[in-house]
């Protein structure tokens, strides 16, 4: 029977020769990161920066794209227009959700603006009507910031938890600090390219530390079983002979999963794209990290070859190998 290999049985690819090199250059882009959030700073959406939420009921279907167009002349900025589903909606009954984002120094946007919108609006669809107003001020947006930190900030706590009970304290910070390198790197591209940053952006963070914490767990684990199995060798020997043990798995990972991000970001949609978008580049520098940043980590930091044996003869530490 035959079976479709990515990689060949023999595949000895020597990841962990350019580590210092691989290493400083993650260092070099958090660095720069950094510096591009503090002197540009982020793209913040509605949710972050206030605004009004006005929900429309229509007799005919939902046009998104026809929304945006009729309201787009009225140059509002920020605009973010969903679909409203509900199962107990009639075929008449067609809710959409428009976001304007805070005009100038305004919380929200003004009634003269509202009335130009619900015009706009009325001239594509007549039987559309303003069902509700509401506005989302900056205390909230504040409140939502704070929020969005926490949840990220709780799952790299959880993270560290889980990684030090199921492995080692080294392994816990390795995988740690791959996952603050992804994050920051993500927010850094943000910024560079002025994206949108949301709530939708916050969950594509915690999706890429779920996403990048998988395959540097899967990575782990074969390094912790040939650390036990090969004892003499080099640990950048069996660093590179995990890595390419669980190269098949990661290939096979990361290009099934960008095939279906791929097909969402060309035909999803202006309301997922963001989001699609950050999870592309998750799975690029969620696999880097994996390698140059995670295995890194552990090297310099040094970790036991025998798991669960006491005393002097534990195992051999490793941190200051070449």
């Amino acid at each position: 029977m035959y079976r479709l290999k990515l990689v060949p049985d023999d595949t000895d690819i020597n990841f962990m020769g350019p580590w210092k090199y691989t290493f400083g250059l993650s260092m070099i882009l958090i660095v720069a990161s950094i510096t591009v959030f503090f002197t540009i700073g982020l793209n913040f959406g509605i949710d972050f920066r206030g605004g009004t939420s006005i929900r429309t009921e229509a007799t005919q279907p939902v046009d998104i794209g026809a929304y945006r167009d009729a309201i787009a002349p009225l140059e509002l900025g920020d605009v973010a227009i969903t679909e409203v589903f509900d199962p107990t909606y009639g075929p008449d009954e067609n809710v959409a959700t428009v976001r304007i984002q805070a005009q100038g120094d305004e919380e929200s946007v003004s009634p003269e603006i509202l009335s130009q919108v619900e015009e706009a609006l009325q001239g594509y669809d007549e039987t559309l009507q303003f069902t509700s107003v509401e506005s989302v001020g900056p205390k909230v947006s504040g409140e939502l910031v704070r929020d969005a930190m926490i949840a990220v900030l709780a799952a790299l706590g959880a993270v560290l938890v889980y990684i030090w009970l199921r492995f080692e304290w080294q392994f816990a910070l390795g995988a740690v600090a791959a996952l603050v390198h992804d994050i920051i790197l993500t927010i850094g591209v943000f910024v560079v390219l002025q994206l949108k940053f949301d709530l939708a952006i916050i969950a594509a963070l915690l999706t890429i530390v779920g996403y990048s914490l998988n395959d540097t767990v899967v990575v782990f684990d074969r390094m912790r079983e040939n650390l036990i199995k090969f004892k003499q060798r080099e640990i950048i020997d069996v660093m590179n002979l995990s890595l390419n043990e669980t190269l098949t798995r990661t290939l096979m990972t990361s290009f099934t999963t960008l095939i279906a991000l791929i097909s969402l970001f060309m035909l999803g949609g202006d309301v997922i794209r963001g989001f699609v978008f950050a999870m592309i580049w998750g799975v690029f520098v969620g696999t880097w990290s994996s390698v140059y940043v995670a295995a890194v980590v552990v090297k310099r930091l040094g970790v036991k070859r025998d798991w669960g044996k006491g005393g002097d003869k534990a195992g051999t530490q490793f941190g200051t190998s070449a």
